[in-house]
C-alpha cells in the first residue's frame, strides 16, 4: 500500500513512520509536513535513506499543494497526524489551530474523495470529550460519550472529527478515527510535560507544574499508539471511532516526581505556577472497543516506559538542541 502520512516529522507521526518502515517492508510512504517549530527531521533520519520513503514540504491547508500531491501519487491510505496540538498556544493564538486542524482536515477529506483514497484515518485526542471530576473513579469516556471540548485546541480537534464522520455519512468516504490519551516516548517536543521535566531536571532548573499538580492524565507510550493506529487502519470498522489509552492514570505532579526519582534529582525543583485557563481536571478512557474488535491493549508499562524515555533524552541531547525550552503540562 502507498501511505500519505501528514505531520510525519512531528512526535507521533515520526514514530509512526519509523514503525511502518520497520514492520511493513512492502509499504511505501510519502510524508507531507509543513516543518513548523515542533518538527525535527532528525526524528525520521533513517527514513530519508529508505527507497520506500519520500518527503514533501507543504501545508495540509494549501489546496493546490494537496491536490497536486494526490494527483501525482495515488494514495491508498491517508493518516492525518498534522495538527497544532499545544493547548497553551491555542489559548494565545486560536486562529492558527482553526486553520490547521479544521481547514486542513477539510482539504484532505476533499482530496481523498476526489482521488478515491481507500482509507482516511484521523488522529484525534481524548481532550475532545472534555474532562471528568477528580473524585470520579468509576466513569471513563467511551466512543459514544458527548464531545465537550474545553480549549480552542480540543474544540478544533472535535470539529475535525465531526467533519470526518460527516464525509463518511454523506459521501461514503471510508474513514476511521482514533482518540488517544497523553503520549510519551522518544522524539517528543520539549514543551510537553515529560520531556520538559526531564530536560529541566538534567539542567538543574525548576520544573513548572500548573496549579497544585493534581490534574490527572492517562499515559500511553507512543509505540503502543503506533501499534493501535496500524491495527485500526488494517482491520478497524469503516466509520469506526476507537479510544486508545494506556490504562495509566496519574496526577501530573506524580509523573514529575517519578522522573526526578529516576534522575536522582530533588523534588525541590518542582515549582507550582498559576493554573492554565479552562484546565481540564481528569481524562480517563474506556478502551474496551479496540480490545474486543482488534485485540489491542497497551503493552508498555509506564514504570518501564518512563525509564526508557529518560534514558533516551539523556543519550540524545543533540536532538534537543534545536528546540526552545517552553512550559506546559497538557
Amino acid at each position: 500500500m502507498k501511505y500519505l502520512v501528514t505531520g510525519g516529522v512531528g512526535f507521533i507521526g515520526g514514530n509512526f513512520i519509523n514503525y511502518l518502515l520497520s514492520e511493513h517492508p512492502e509499504d511505501r510512504i510519502v510524508c507531507l509536513d509543513k516543518l513548523t517549530y515542533a518538527a525535527n527531521p532528525a526524528t525520521i533520519s533513517s527514513a530519508f535513506s529508505d527507497a520506500r520513503f519520500s518527503f514533501v514540504r507543504g501545508d495540509i491547508a494549501d489546496k493546490n499543494c494537496v491536490d497536486g500531491l494526490f494527483s501525482r501519487e495515488k494514495f491508498d491510505v491517508v493518516v492525518n497526524f498534522a495538527a497544532e496540538s499545544h493547548v497553551d498556544r491555542s489559548i494565545l493564538s486560536p486562529d492558527v489551530f482553526l486553520t490547521s486542524n479544521i481547514i486542513g482536515t477539510h482539504v484532505l477529506l476533499e482530496a481523498c474523495l476526489k482521488y478515491g483514497v481507500g482509507r482516511f484515518h484521523q488522529i484525534s485526542t481524548d481532550e475532545v470529550y472534555g474532562d471528568l471530576p477528580l473524585d470520579c473513579t468509576d466513569i471513563k469516556f467511551t466512543e459514544n460519550s458527548p464531545l465537550r471540548p474545553s480549549s480552542p485546541y480540543s474544540a478544533s480537534k472535535a470539529s475535525a472529527d465531526l467533519l470526518v464522520m460527516a464525509y463518511h455519512r454523506t459521501y461514503g468516504l471510508p474513514v476511521t478515527i482514533s482518540r488517544s490519551s497523553n503520549n510519551y516516548g522518544a522524539y517528543q517536543h520539549p514543551e510537553k510535560l515529560v520531556p520538559l521535566a526531564i530536560t529541566r531536571a538534567l539542567e538543574g532548573k525548576s520544573i513548572p507544574v500548573y496549579g497544585d499538580g493534581k490534574n490527572v492524565r492517562d499515559w500511553l507510550h507512543v509505540y503502543d499508539h503506533c501499534r493501535a493506529i496500524d491495527l485500526i487502519m488494517r482491520g478497524g470498522h469503516v466509520g469506526g471511532i476507537y479510544n486508545v489509552g494506556g490504562g495509566c492514570e496519574m496526577e501530573n505532579i506524580d509523573v514529575v516526581r517519578l522522573i526526578l526519582k529516576e534522575l536522582g534529582r530533588s523534588e525541590k525543583l518542582i515549582t507550582c505556577v498559576p493554573d492554565r485557563k479552562g484546565h481540564d481536571k481528569k481524562y480517563a478512557l474506556d478502551c474496551g472497543k479496540i480490545f474486543s474488535d482488534l485485540g489491542w491493549k497497551a503493552e508498555v508499562k509506564f514504570s518501564e516506559g518512563i525509564k526508557n524515555t529518560v534514558r533516551w533524552y539523556i543519550e540524545n541531547a543533540a536532538w534537543l538542541q534545536s528546540f526552545p525550552r517552553l512550559r506546559t503540562d497538557k
